[in-house]
């Protein structure tokens, strides 16, 4: 096939990375995991970032494809400036950031104590700010632009009765961050996106949802009748570090079966 106006394409190399440096943080748990796989099978070459330097060591050794681990706790700016740097200096310069980072507390909002609060909003979206603006800066001093892309999530979006208050407030944040600093960052080259799954059954969501009736509930509102895969959601991060997104900036791409659509 040939486009109208353009050479014919070479589709797969719309999805390759080959060359590409790239940070993952929170590359080593659930989706975070999946996603530095898939980033280096695509020929990135991938730091495996996160709180744990052994864990981020582990995961890089399993990937293989010249990956390589580093300690960053995203809630702490001194070690998300750093750990960007650090990870910039061993890549020789920064392409894409994805942060996968992130934790979930649940309750009543009236329970809701200061430490929990702070604890969520300090990783999941003061740490996103950090990681951005070490990320901006060193992809703007570099003067070849990037690509930033954050996982968020429907909570980010609407409510829910089961009381997510901090991680929903959290992403809400992540959501508008984006926007934001696509908004900014746009006339560097930088195009900075999200991902919001919906109910993905990993551990930590598992773990968060607690019992069969919450689960039979959350698929049950699912058009498509399942649960997405963590591969589903892991993927839509090829295409936004990769030349078939190069146009694509200050959008929070769903993958949840359609929920946010029928609500």
């Amino acid at each position: 096939m040939r486009l109208a106006g353009a050479q014919s394409p070479d589709t797969a190399a719309l999805f390759r990375l080959d060359g590409k440096r790239v940070l993952v943080v929170g590359g080593y748990g659930g989706i975070g995991r999946l996603t530095s796989e898939l980033l280096a099978s695509a020929g990135a070459t991938v730091v495996v970032a996160g709180r744990s330097p052994e864990k981020a060591d582990e995961a890089a050794s399993e990937i293989g494809e010249g990956a390589t681990g580093l300690g960053i706790d995203v809630a702490d700016r001194g070690q998300a400036e750093e750990g960007v740097k650090a990870a910039a200096e061993r890549l020789g310069g920064l392409d894409v950031l994805v942060n996968a980072a992130g934790i979930e507390r649940h309750g009543p909002a009236e329970d809701v104590t200061p430490e929990v609060w702070e604890e969520v909003i300090d990783t999941n979206l003061s740490g996103a700010f950090w990681l951005s603006q070490a990320a901006g800066r060193v992809m703007i001093d570099g003067g070849e632009g990037g690509r930033i892309i954050h996982f968020s999530s429907t909570r980010g979006m609407v409510g829910g009765r089961r009381g997510f208050t901090p991680y929903g407030a959290s992403k809400a944040g992540v959501n508008l961050l984006v926007k934001q600093l696509a908004t900014e960052w746009g006339q560097h080259g930088i195009t900075v996106n999200g991902i919001a799954p919906g109910f993905v059954p990993t551990p930590m969501m598992e773990q968060a949802a607690g019992d069969a009736p919450f689960m039979q509930m959350m698929r049950n509102r699912i058009p498509l009748g399942r649960f997405s895969s963590p591969l589903e959601v892991a993927s839509v991060a090829i295409f936004l570090a990769g030349p078939a997104a190069s146009f694509v900036s200050g959008e929070i791409i769903l993958v949840d079966g359609g929920v946010m659509a029928s609500s």
